[in-house]
């Protein structure tokens, strides 16, 4: 493997693993207000829909474990080029599924290339979880939030180009995905090139996992990080904690189309909402709010945001609903903007160098399982239990997450009281 042009440096490496998320997120950001559509040019049932809708999130559940073990043998930048590949060949064919016309063919041969683009995207999908993983290598303990609010950053950042390129160009042309699609495709190979000239290795030397075994049961794997006594808990409240926001980001769209009737257009500017704030949140605003007030207390304020949000939309009328969805939008994007990296430094500072690649592999994994589970659990109770059911479900979720770190602050806090006292 080709080694980067130039020696390493943090600005360089920041801005490869930057770009790396931005990759791994825009395509999903491009997709989210629109997937109703593709489905919807071939197929009406929405089953399919929820099956397209989860595919990728499954494939990289799968996947992740077994990419966060290679990145800790063979080192990050190998492996992030093997999955920055993967990202190119299957928005490829995403991209070739969407340009093709299929008037005269077999609904089934498009479903099956979207399908395909998905599953291959989620295979490769340890884009995000290797990116991570070198934002902990190049920053201390104390920084690391801060760090990892760059996550925060590229995912908001995607979310708001991706929602802006769709909400332009649906109006704009008469194909409303060819555009955004194009821009996304082009956003791979970009990243493959910055990585593949820029990038330096992070990884710690250490002769300590040369001798592990690469091809391990992945669900056992993935599932370590509950029987690490000092993370076992906050990992559990990381998974949950995804369950309960990807269901409730991925029926919202829904929700407003099919309960509130609103448009494409106007749905999706909710979503650009959540981009900005994102972005401004952990952007700029998560370092100094971790200095201040620390990454459990956040993370805590955070999961109040959310359960404010669930609050308005589940009082949100059926007309005239415009200020209580942006309202809760709003305070969504903000209780996200400061679990999301705040949790993960909470985890990531409790573990030792040599762990930080397979448990934040691994955390990444869960977060996927984590995402098919929220999916698919927010549209049966959807359909169960009525439009606003999944915000009370999701409500639930996140106070038994509150409770789990809670409780898990409260042990260890008795635990340090107990050293002390002997």
């Amino acid at each position: 493997m080709k080694k980067s042009l130039l020696k390493p440096n943090k600005k360089f490496t920041l801005l490869s693993a930057f770009i790396t998320l931005l990759n791994d997120r825009l395509s999903e950001s491009i997709l989210l207000p629109i997937l109703p559509s593709f489905v919807l040019l071939f197929d009406s049932k929405a089953s399919t829909y929820g099956l397209l809708s989860c595919t990728y999130q499954l494939a990289q559940f799968t996947a992740s474990p077994f990419i966060g073990l290679m990145s800790d043998r063979y080192g990050r930048r190998p492996v992030t080029l093997f999955c920055i590949t993967g990202s190119v060949i299957g928005i490829s064919i995403l991209s070739f599924t969407v340009l093709f016309n299929w008037s005269n063919s077999i609904a089934s041969i498009p479903l099956f290339l979207l399908f395909l683009a998905r599953l291959i995207d989620g295979l490769s999908g340890g884009t995000a979880a290797t990116a991570t993983t070198i934002l902990a290598d190049i920053s201390s303990p104390e920084k690391r939030a801060k760090t990892f609010g760059l996550i925060g950053v590229a995912f908001g950042l995607s979310f708001f180009l991706g929602n802006i390129f769709v909400v332009i160009f649906a109006k704009n042309t008469n194909n409303n995905f060819i555009i955004p699609v194009l821009i996304a495709s082009m956003i791979p190979i970009i990243n493959f090139l910055l990585v593949f000239f820029y990038l330096p290795e992070t990884k710690p030397k250490s002769d300590s996992n040369k001798t592990k075994t690469i091809l391990k049961n992945p669900l056992k794997e993935l599932f370590t990080v509950f029987k690490e006594e000092k993370i076992k808990k906050l990992s559990l409240a990381f998974f949950i904690y995804f369950i309960a926001f990807t269901g409730l980001t991925n029926i919202l769209i829904f929700f407003l189309q099919e309960s509130l009737n609103w448009t494409t257009k106007a749905s999706s500017g909710t979503l650009v909402v959540v981009g900005i704030i994102a972005i401004i949140v952990q952007g700029g605003l998560i370092g100094p709010l971790v200095k201040k007030f620390g990454e459990m207390r956040l993370t805590l304020i955070g999961s109040g945001f959310i359960l404010v949000a669930c609050a308005l939309l589940i009082t949100a009328p059926k007309d005239n609903a415009t200020i209580n969805i942006y309202s809760a939008v709003s305070f969504l994007a903000v209780g996200a903007g400061l679990i999301t990296p705040t949790l993960r430094a909470l985890i990531s500072k409790k573990l030792e160098v040599d762990k930080q690649g397979s448990i934040l592999s691994n955390l990444q994994g869960l977060q996927s399982l984590g995402g098919v589970l929220g999916i698919a659990m927010a549209g049966r109770v959807y359909d169960g239990f009525g439009p606003k059911s999944p915000f009370i479900a999701g409500s639930i979720i996140l106070l038994f997450m509150i409770y789990l770190i809670a409780e898990g602050k409260s042990n260890n806090s008795f635990k340090n009281q107990k050293s002390k006292a002997f």
